[in-house]
């Protein structure tokens, strides 16, 4: 009771403490929210835009990415309708070749698709920025990254040459005419990936109806598991594996958001930590002949040195609820709005496959540590003025 009414002596420092607490709990809580939304964002663009939840391929391929190393279409076509919790499936043929104009040549990965099944598993249709999608009348067509059109000075009806190994590994060439530019979030892979018609693939590769890769979009992440089993049952002689294997990186990235988000956290309540110190400690030496006093009249030192404890955590008790409830409103307004940080780091989230809009998210399991912590740093903080305040002798403080 005493540690209360000492907090509103002095109105205006306690009110500053307070506002520090407000001010560095939403801080860290928004700045974790930030972390939070990136790493979703970023895991969401690896399964719808890029690898899906489910990926097969031969045993082989993807160490040799050699064409002999397929399978057929029309089995894949039979038994994944009925795998559970299927949204939609992708077929692809692929390989590695170079890709030639007047301006020059670069290496790049050959994705050959059917155009309706990348639109319903990737949305590749909405990715298409200038030119069109695949017509299904015209042939040898060719979407090509935006990136890449820069680095080779290509533009939707330009020609190109594609070169790679069929199954004989005899070098086959085909002429290719861009029908669009594509622009993904991710710009290292649209500088490395082109897409044609798979039948127009697999003529060239020697592979009528082949399959180097099949990808799968569930309807949740909660069905990966039971999917992942069931592809396996169903294809023992395939390699089949979640986008934690197929993308370890976006993996890498959930699995230590925890850690970065609380770091950045901890460093704020340092920060906190000095400017409790500061006020606590004028605090006690402005009262010095109080606490003199007190001690005079019998008041022991395990209770001065709780009073003073008790009146540090009061004051963060007050603060960081407060200091959460501004955050819970700032995380629900931007989670529903975005951030777009296009005009402030241009393409730089592009070049690390992040989207530039940003949905913060504060899991509900964080706030209960963002307490603890808090209140931790106030009761560290509290520990050295309430020394100070130890030290003194009654006779000599009341002097």
């Amino acid at each position: 009771m005493l540690s209360w009414r000492n907090l509103w002596r002095h109105r205006a420092r306690s009110l500053a403490i307070i506002s520090s607490v407000v001010l560095g709990t939403w801080a860290g809580a928004f700045i974790m929210s930030i972390y939070y939304g990136m790493a979703e964002g970023r895991v969401k663009i690896a399964i719808e835009q890029e690898v899906s939840h489910l990926q097969a391929h031969h045993p082989n391929f993807r160490d040799e990415f050699e064409a002999k190393y397929h399978f057929t279409d029309g089995r894949m076509d039979s038994l994944l309708p009925k795998m559970p919790g299927l949204k939609a499936y992708s077929l692809r043929s692929q390989a590695q070749g170079m890709l030639a104009n007047a301006s020059g040549s670069n290496g790049v990965q050959i994705n050959g698709i059917d155009p309706e099944r990348e639109d319903a598993t990737r949305g590749f249709r909405s990715m298409v920025k200038d030119g069109g999608y695949f017509d299904p009348v015209k042939r040898n067509q060719i979407l090509v990254g935006k990136k890449l059109a820069e680095k080779m000075n290509l533009s939707p009806g330009a020609k190109v040459v594609l070169t790679f190994q069929d199954t004989s590994q005899e070098i086959v060439s085909g002429a290719f005419r861009v029908l669009g530019l594509y622009e993904s979030p991710n710009a290292p892979l649209d500088e490395r990936n082109v897409y044609l018609r798979r039948e127009d693939l697999n003529a060239l590769l020697g592979t009528p109806g082949g399959v180097m890769e099949a990808a799968v979009l569930l309807s949740g992440e909660e069905k990966v598991a039971e999917s992942l089993a069931w592809w396996k049952a169903s294809c023992p002689d395939l390699q089949i594996e979640d986008w934690r294997s197929i993308s370890p990186e976006v993996a890498l990235v959930m699995s230590s958001i925890d850690v970065s988000s609380m770091i950045i956290f901890v460093i704020i309540l340092i920060a906190l930590a000095f400017g409790i110190v500061n006020t606590m400690l004028m605090a006690v030496l402005e009262r010095t002949r109080e606490i003199g006093m007190l001690m005079a009249i019998g008041m022991n030192r395990l209770r001065i040195f709780g009073m003073i404890v008790f009146e540090t955590l009061l004051l963060a008790l007050v603060g960081c609820p407060i200091g959460l409830a501004i955050a819970w409103i700032t995380v629900e307004w931007l989670g529903k709005t975005g951030m777009d940080l296009s005009n402030i780091a241009g393409n730089v989230m592009k070049d690390f496959g992040y989207s530039a809009v940003i949905y913060p998210v504060l899991p509900i399991g964080k706030i209960g540590q963002i307490i603890l912590l808090t209140a931790g740093t106030a009761l560290l903080a509290s520990v050295f003025p309430a020394w100070k305040a130890l030290r003194l002798r009654p006779a000599e403080a009341i002097r």
